[in-house]
């Protein structure tokens, strides 16, 4: 046995002693109840030091041991002839390479960190894979299973596909919402478009005329607004945007697919319910989903229908898949672990009778499924991308969080197989709370899931009418959820200590209007939320952590302790006092004079800022559009730090530092593989 080995054995047993020591002891045991009860603001969580404490770990030797490294398969590809699978793994950050007679994975192909989605050139032999969070697409040579250049990309590269004729690859940034246009021959980026807000999936037409990229995030627009989400239509023959279409009353539009005939697309989508106050979850708040239907002739309309029950919710539509016959479209939840079964010809039909004014009735028509869709297949964990087989007999299905395909017969519309990526066997605490995370088991009849508000750990950019004792008061901003372990309090006005009390009877009373998660699933889903979700790399404004000249600059107004007049800045009122590095937030509560005529007179907690440019709008009720907006339209008063006496281009230089500010791991200029391993916690 390794002197490495026994160490940690050691440590672990001592650990174990001391802990047990502290509980039995009368003294320590009386603090450790206090302790306790103050984390999970209860008095009857059980007493137990390891299920907080050993999870809970973020790096050293407690933490390789307790976690795991897991493949959790996201998006798919097959060869032409079927015979190959191609999976793209978020989490083991490679291309696993599958044998479909045989069931096994052949090869394991290392590509970027967060590779998100594969497009198979059959022709040539080569795999294109995106890397979401290293911005550059990993070009496979198939002949020998090895990445032979890269592409370097825009901001977050999600989706992708090739040109009519493969002369020119296609890459959709998801995090700086445009599209890269790159001449295959040269390998040179040739253009770049801009698209939607928060870009993800992209699919040619079927005459190989244009292209269609979905978009998850809405456009920014003042409370009361309705969500519009934008569809980016691209010519492929002169690589030019034809049109943005607006879809109402909907967002994350993450991937669509054409009828082969070419008449309809399909795009799995989310109906927020932001508007209402949040006392209606009862009558169908939060959220309901289901399909946008765009006709493909002139004058086409866009038609949202439900894959709802009345009684049963299908939380988070992602992937769709169309046979070649065009007679079924396949649907995964990954709220739910299923897989919806449409009829086309049945939706067609409804669609071809009904008018245009009762369709807009339908698409929040709780029973209207029941119309076209017909079986609902269960999944393992997290479903997300799918593929058919060339003949769609077979429809493989990436379950995420289970380290497996399934395979399905579209016939029978049964699951006849699966295929094991041979990941860890064992369900570490971290993936459970992870697995509850993106379900909506927990919640009033399945209607949402953590993931739903929470996309990618993040925040989905809505406000929210969180009514409590008045209704129409206090609006709320999402806040993300990446890497918020150790800046408590929690919630906008920081009522929450911990993430136990976020999530633990306070979250099931005010949103999920459900049982309370036990307390193992709360330990689950607190060390999960503690430990495993890292920002992205900040790739778009600090790529490489040496600031501009003009975020050095920015630095030191930020920094300042005395303005441009000479005067001292009272300590309150320096931007530094309050969002102090690592994290940039001081975690205490303040007065910064945004308090709207809605809100309940309250403190708020400060916010920290890393990666603080991927989460507009801003301030607690999403006022502010842009960082900007924070002092040029809400921070005149200057509770919210001196910046009056800054000029224009003085306060830009100050935004492109906040722009810059990234978590601190990656000061610390760990490898790629020691960022990838913060993704599998």
């Amino acid at each position: 046995m390794s002197m490495n080995k026994i160490y940690k054995k050691i440590s672990i047993t001592a650990g174990v002693i001391i802990i047990l020591g502290a509980i039995t002891y009368p003294p320590f045991h009386r603090w450790s109840r206090s302790h306790v009860n103050y984390l999970t603001a209860t008095e009857d969580h059980p007493l137990n030091c390891l299920s907080c404490h050993l999870p809970n770990q973020k790096d050293g030797i407690i933490a390789e041991m307790v976690n795991a490294d897991y493949y959790s398969p996201f998006k798919l590809a097959i060869s032409d002839d079927g015979k190959k699978l191609f999976a793209v793994a978020e989490e083991g950050n490679s291309l696993l390479i599958i044998d479909t007679e045989k069931k096994k994975v052949l090869d394991e192909i290392p590509v970027g960190i967060r590779p998100h989605s594969v497009v198979i050139d059959n022709d040539k032999n080569i795999a294109y894979v995106t890397n979401q969070w290293s911005d550059n697409v990993s070009v496979i040579d198939l002949n020998n299973n090895s990445v032979e250049y890269t592409l370097k990309t825009g901001n977050g590269p999600a989706g992708i596909e090739l040109s009519s004729d493969k002369q020119f690859l296609y890459v959709v940034n998801s995090y700086s919402s445009d599209l890269s246009v790159f001449d295959l021959a040269s390998g040179r980026e040739q253009k770049r478009l801009t698209t939607g807000n928060n870009p993800t999936g992209i699919t040619m037409s079927p005459d190989k005329s244009k292209l269609y990229i979905t978009s998850r995030r809405a456009l920014i627009a003042p409370y009361g607004d309705p969500v519009i989400c934008q569809l980016s239509v691209v010519n492929d023959n002169n690589q030019r945007i034809a049109e943005y279409r607006d879809v109402e009353s909907a967002y994350m539009m993450e991937n669509i697919a054409f009828t082969p005939e070419g008449d309809l697309a399909l795009i799995p989508l989310i109906r927020p319910k932001n508007l209402v106050p949040s006392i209606q979850v009862e009558r169908g708040f939060i959220m309901t989903n289901g399909i946008g239907i765009i006709e493909q002739k002139p004058d086409g309309r866009i038609l949202q229908l439900l894959l709802d029950e009345p009684n049963k919710y299908y939380a988070d539509p992602f992937d769709i898949e169309i046979t070649p016959d065009g007679k079924r479209a396949f649907v995964s939840h990954g709220g739910v672990d299923c897989i919806s079964v449409i009829d086309l010809d049945s939706l067609r039909a409804l669609i071809a009778v009904t008018s245009s004014e009762m369709l807009d009735h339908f698409s929040n028509h709780l029973g209207i499924s029941t119309r076209f869709v017909i079986k609902r297949i269960p999944t393992g964990a997290n479903p997300k991308g799918m593929v058919l087989s060339p003949d769609g007999k077979l429809l493989y299905v990436a379950e995420h969080l289970e380290d497996r395909i399934a395979v399905i017969n579209t016939e029978s519309l049964e699951t006849v197989n699966t295929i094991d990526l041979g990941g860890p066997r064992r369900i570490t605490v971290a993936r459970h709370g992870r697995r509850l995370l993106n379900s909506a088991g927990h919640t009033f009849q399945t209607q949402y899931s953590c993931f739903t508000c929470h996309p990618d750990t993040h925040e989905d950019g809505l406000v929210y009418n969180m009514a409590s004792k008045d209704m129409g008061r206090n609006l709320t901003n999402t806040q993300s959820l990446r890497n918020i372990g150790d800046t408590p309090p929690y919630k906008w006005n920081g009522k929450n200590q911990t993430v136990y009390k976020q999530d633990g009877l306070r979250f099931s009373t005010v949103l999920t209007r459900t049982e309370a998660f036990s307390y193992k699933e709360l330990d689950a889903i607190t060390a999960y939320i503690m430990t495993g979700i890292p920002n992205p790399p900040n790739l778009l404004h600090n790529p490489a952590g040496e600031l501009t000249p003009a975020q050095q600059r920015g630095k030191a107004i930020f920094e300042r302790t005395v303005d441009f007049k000479g005067n001292e800045i009272p300590e309150k009122n320096r931007c530094v006092t309050c969002h102090p590095a690592p994290y940039f937030t001081n975690k205490q509560m303040f007065d910064v004079g945004t308090l709207a005529s809605s809100d309940d007179s309250i403190l708020f907690d400060t916010p920290h800022l890393n990666n603080v440019f991927a989460s507009p709008p801003y301030l607690h009720d999403g006022r502010a559009a842009t960082l900007e907006e924070i002092w040029t339209l809400y921070g005149k008063t200057e509770q919210h730090g001196i910046v009056n006496d800054l000029t224009k281009i003085q306060l830009n230089e100050l935004i492109e530092y906040l722009k810059s500010l990234r978590d601190p791991a990656y000061e610390t200029k760990r490898t790629e593989k020691q960022l990838a391993s913060m993704s599998h916690n």
